[in-house]
């Protein structure tokens, strides 16, 4: 009689013959303990199933105590070995896939819906925006105080939040499966991408994830995973940039909108807009459209992910540029953004810290440390980190007061006095983000 059985903890059992155990990580598939089976109670030892009803019936039949007592004894391989085995091996790598590539899906429906949203301004985002951005109508405001047509108004909201969706989405399928490939290309046990919403602006994700077993790939293995994330985020992210940079435009400064969300300005999009519109007129700001601000969000997370630390993409490929040295770098960097908030009072480094204390300081090795990467590797490992010096700005998101008080529409009789100063439809202005490119005291960022 052939059997197969799971636990209830997220690892699988298979019997062969009723004479072993043999276990498998749920990723993997690779077995890591072999030996009979016995829970010191007769009615909780593992159930045979008929082989006719594998694989549906791979349901948990076993250990029903709260602390099964798992016995090891020596076993012949041989003994564990069969075609039953085998069978029940590969059924269940299917429906692990299977239940995978759902919540792989069904992550990602959420996460565009999220950015969706998000990128529309719809409720409950566009009253957050409306608490900090002065002159800033939520949706409610402007049909029944300003006399929006309802479905005009509708699409194009739905309009603008596809717009920024859209483009966020494309760059974190490139990212994400630029280190899915890679693993797929070395058969290095890997999951899917799982997408993150986060139904809150002004970004309505925090990117996506790819769980990896710690030294399952080498040296060379693990820095082509790691670089072909942020690269190919980049073969997305630049011409979002580029085309969102050049729809969008200078506009006049206007005191009663200057506070709300501040962004803090790269110096790839400093360069682009000079490079696209010239130097900043005086009394002018630049103004990003959804698409241009979707361009800023994925050089945002392709920098933050080429931090060296810890598990983010900069902390794999840095292991495999320097190994252990790597460790170094990371003490180096808790302590430095410790300091900066501790004794100068710098509150930029707080998102450092955080991923710092989140992913860890030491990186564990890989299954061969010794491979060497080869010139070429080189270059081009430090050639990605150097994104960072364009990419990275230490304070990405502020919230900042306004320079004047934000007036309120009162009464619609205040409206009426002044009809052109409200047309009758407007965008939702969450993406539209007006750029300062140079304050008094140099410091450049996006407000």
């Amino acid at each position: 009689m052939e059997a197969w059985a799971v636990t209830e903890i997220g690892q699988e059992l298979w019997s062969g013959g009723g004479v072993g155990v043999r276990i498998g990580c749920l990723q993997e598939l690779s077995f890591v303990w072999r030996g009979v089976m016995s829970t010191g109670n007769e009615e909780n030892r593992m159930e045979a199933v008929p082989e006719s009803s594998a694989p549906t019936a791979v349901a948990p039949v076993i250990a029903r105590t709260e602390e099964p007592d798992f016995s090891q004894f020596p076993v012949d391989p041989e003994e564990l070995s069969g075609a039953g085995f085998d069978a029940a091996r590969k059924n269940w790598a299917r429906l692990v896939r299977r239940r995978e590539r759902r919540r792989s899906a069904t992550l990602f429906v959420l996460t565009f819906a999220s950015t969706l949203l998000v990128g529309a301004g719809f409720f409950p985002f566009e009253y957050f925006l409306a608490s900090i951005s002065p002159g800033y109508y939520t949706f409610l405001q402007q049909v029944v105080l300003r006399g929006a047509d309802l479905e005009a108004l509708l699409l194009s909201s739905v309009v603008a939040g596809l717009q920024y969706a859209g483009p966020v989405m494309l760059i974190l399928v490139f990212h994400e499966m630029g280190h899915y490939l890679q693993a797929v290309r070395y058969r290095v046990p890997a999951s899917l991408p799982y997408f993150i919403p986060l139904p809150l602006p002004p970004m309505g994700t925090m990117g996506a994830v790819i769980f990896q077993s710690p030294g399952a790939a080498s040296r060379r293995q693990m820095f082509d995973i790691a670089v072909s994330g942020p690269l190919a985020g980049l073969v997305a992210t630049l011409p979002v940039l580029w085309f969102g940079l050049q729809q969008s435009r200078y506009v006049a400064l206007d005191p009663a909108r200057s506070g709300g969300l501040e962004f803090g300005e790269p110096l790839v999009i400093t360069w682009l807009i000079r490079l696209l519109h010239g130097p900043e007129p005086a009394g002018m700001v630049f103004e990003l459209n959804q698409v241009a601000f979707a361009g800023w969000v994925g050089v945002f997370i392709t920098s933050l992910n080429l931090l060296p630390i810890g598990q983010l993409d900069g902390g794999h490929i840095l292991y495999t540029l320097i190994r252990r040295r790597a460790h170094v770098v990371a003490v180096l960097l808790y302590a430095a953004a410790a300091g900066a908030v501790l004794f100068l009072g710098n509150t930029s480094f707080v998102l450092l810290l955080v991923l710092l204390l989140l992913s860890g300081v030491r990186h564990p090795p890989t299954s061969d440390d010794s491979e060497p990467l080869g010139l070429g590797r080189h270059i081009v490992g430090w050639l990605t980190l150097c994104f960072l010096i364009i990419g990275f700005t230490p304070e990405p998101i502020t919230v900042s007061s306004a320079a004047a008080p934000r007036s309120q529409p009162a009464s619609v009789q205040s409206i009426e006095e002044t009809p052109a100063e409200y047309p009758a439809i407007e965008l939702p202005e969450m993406p539209d983000v007006p750029v300062k490119q140079q304050d008094e005291g140099g410091e450049q960022q996006l407000i």
